[in-house]
């Protein structure tokens, strides 16, 4: 990780506007706001685990940080964050929740919508960022669990907390082909453990859960399936023995179609493979093969309208690090 700021080789009447401004750099636009009076202390390490942007914050300093409609109106790019308390406590809100995490526990947020974090008393915290496509269970499901608590003896998140933990402490110790691979762990632990919430808050099996149950495991299908390229939305419909009217039905409140699900998830696994040193010697058209794109015309058609490049110039740039 690369040290962005150490509030002790700053003079001291220079600290608050740095530290401001780092976090700005950083995390995106944030309201910061510091105690009066206190002198402020800490410092700030960031770093990546492939596609994941990983953080560390440390700070004796009371103080807030506020994600404002303003500032969203300003930039507001769809990135989840999760936070994990390594030590002290934190406070973190959004909607009408909030999570009051002592160590070892995290949270979810939703960098796109208004949010507060604050802390009272020194902290350590870690703090992993990533896109919305990366969770793949819909806004739907992921917007009802922000800022919510997930405590590390709570089924998967005693799995996903310490992991988290650790693997923000031991970054720098990665090695880039297997970082790609860590950072898939991580969202796939982080989907688990929401999924799993998901599932508990639901309650009985009464009609919106039993939609909710549907649409989840719509969800692990698709990703269990992508490989296949006759995936389609007949073929999931008729494996989870419902109608093709209601699989469509399901996905009415999550922003997206069946169909360009399959597509985008597709494509998003492509896009990590190519992007990954130790796939560099497997071909183009084998990547995509490999998760059910066997035409090498079309793949290389809809990679390019996705992410504005060929799938060849963007596994240049990525494996040089650009």
């Amino acid at each position: 990780m690369t040290v962005l700021i150490r509030a002790s080789d700053i003079p001291a009447d220079e600290r608050r506007d740095a530290w401001r401004a780092v976090v700005g750099e950083t995390l995106g636009p944030l309201d910061v706001r510091i105690a009066p009076g206190i002198p402020l202390a800490g410092q700030i390490d960031g770093g990546r685990l492939g596609s994941l942007s990983v953080g560390r914050v440390q700070t004796t300093t009371p103080h807030s940080v506020h994600r404002t409609p303003r500032l969203i109106r300003k930039d507001s790019p769809e990135l989840y964050r999760v936070v994990l308390t390594v030590s002290g406590s934190v406070l973190v809100t959004q909607g009408d929740r909030e999570a009051r995490l002592g160590p070892g526990e995290f949270a979810l947020y939703d960098f796109a919508r208004p949010y507060d974090i604050a802390y009272e008393s020194e902290v350590r915290l870690a703090v992993f960022s990533f896109p919305h496509d990366a969770l793949t269970l819909g806004t739907g499901v992921v917007g009802r669990l922000t800022a919510v608590t997930f405590a590390p003896e709570e089924g998967t998140a005693a799995l996903a907390g310490p992991f988290l933990r650790r693997v923000a402490a031991d970054l720098d110790t990665y090695r880039p082909e297997g970082a790609a691979r860590l950072s898939s762990v991580v969202t796939d632990l982080i989907t688990a453990a929401v999924a799993e919430r998901a599932g508990r808050e639901e309650g009985p099996p009464e009609a919106g859960a039993r939609r909710q149950t549907s649409l989840l495991s719509v969800h692990a299908f698709i990703d269990q399936h992508l490989g296949d390229p006759e995936l389609s939305p007949e073929t999931i419909a008729a494996r989870h023995h419902i109608s093709l009217r209601y699989l469509h039905r399901l996905f009415e409140g999550e922003d997206t179609t069946v169909a360009a699900l399959i597509r985008h998830r597709r494509l998003e696994r492509c896009r990590r493979d190519l992007a990954d040193p130790a796939m560099r010697d497997v071909s183009v058209s084998t990547v995509a093969a490999r998760w059910g794109l066997p035409d090498s015309a079309h793949f290389s058609r809809v990679f390019r309208r996705a992410y504005g490049v060929p799938p060849t110039d963007f596994r240049r740039s990525a494996l040089n690090g650009r």
